[in-house]
């Protein structure tokens, strides 16, 4: 399937590590120029000396996101033609939602809803010029179904989900499409954290926590952070144009309800 996005621009959020960096890699593939933007520079030029290219024109931005301020003057300095934005953040920290702090919260507030705001505000204005936009939000099953033990990430990835289908119906009419991506048990140095906070509840090893949670997925492994980009590339695409303010689960059939 051709999926003609050649030559388009996107911007990958999170993209020196797990689903952001595969995906920037995945939509390289496809032709697309990528612009990387994290907060660590070193390991962006890492990262962007290992993209696909065929004479197309890759970067990064270095912004940290919890420091909305500082993420808006970045984007004041760049040129903001932007076909695809990827949102994509770490999770916040494990743990009870009881035991989060008022700050905890504001803080995750902060990273997923208040800057990925500040980038669809910034990358619209030409996706309604251009007459294609695609928004994707890598977010969580969570959204589904509240995951034990990530108190702050369940009620912060439930709201990143109204405000993207709040927005597809917004933008639907300018040919910009905004969806959720929702990654299940993703090989990924998050997952890591989420098993030692599991074993550790459950007072057992990580390596017994691995096959535990692999035993609840009916493909019994977990995803590899491609896969889950193969997703977000197919979203991102000119064949996606119908899909819109939609929550896909690339979790190997594990989240029950529909």
């Amino acid at each position: 399937m051709n999926l003609n996005i050649q030559n388009k621009n996107a911007i990958v959020c999170g993209s020196t590590q797990g689903i952001g960096k595969a995906s920037a890699i995945a939509l390289a593939n496809e032709g697309v120029n990528v612009t990387l933007i994290a907060r660590n520079e070193e390991k962006l030029k890492a990262v962007l000396a290992v993209l696909p290219n065929n004479k197309q024109n890759h970067n990064y931005l270095v912004a940290d996101f919890s420091k909305p301020e500082d993420l808006k003057k970045v984007l004041e300095t760049t040129d903001l033609k932007f076909h695809i934005l990827v949102n994509n953040t770490g999770g916040p920290k494990g743990g009870e939602l009881l035991s989060a702090t008022s700050v905890d919260l504001i803080n995750a507030f902060q990273m997923h809803i208040v800057c990925n705001q500040i980038l669809v505000q910034a990358v619209v204005p030409f996706m309604k010029k251009e007459k294609f936009g695609r928004i994707i939000n890598v977010i969580s099953t969570s959204v589904k179904e509240p995951i034990p033990g990530l108190g702050v990430s369940n009620t912060i990835r439930n709201a990143v989900g109204n405000w993207a289908k709040t927005l597809a119906s917004e933008l639907g009419s300018f040919k910009i499409t905004v969806n959720n991506v929702l990654p299940g048990f993703t090989d990924t140095s998050r997952l890591d954290e989420i098993v030692k906070i599991k074993a550790k509840k459950e007072n057992t090893t990580e390596a017994e926590m691995v096959a535990i949670m692999k035993s609840y997925v009916p493909a019994k492994r977990f995803a590899k952070p491609e896969e889950t980009a193969a997703a977000i590339t197919f979203l991102a695409s000119e064949q996606a144009s119908y899909i819109n303010g939609v929550n896909l689960p690339v979790d190997g059939g594990r989240t029950k309800s529909l």
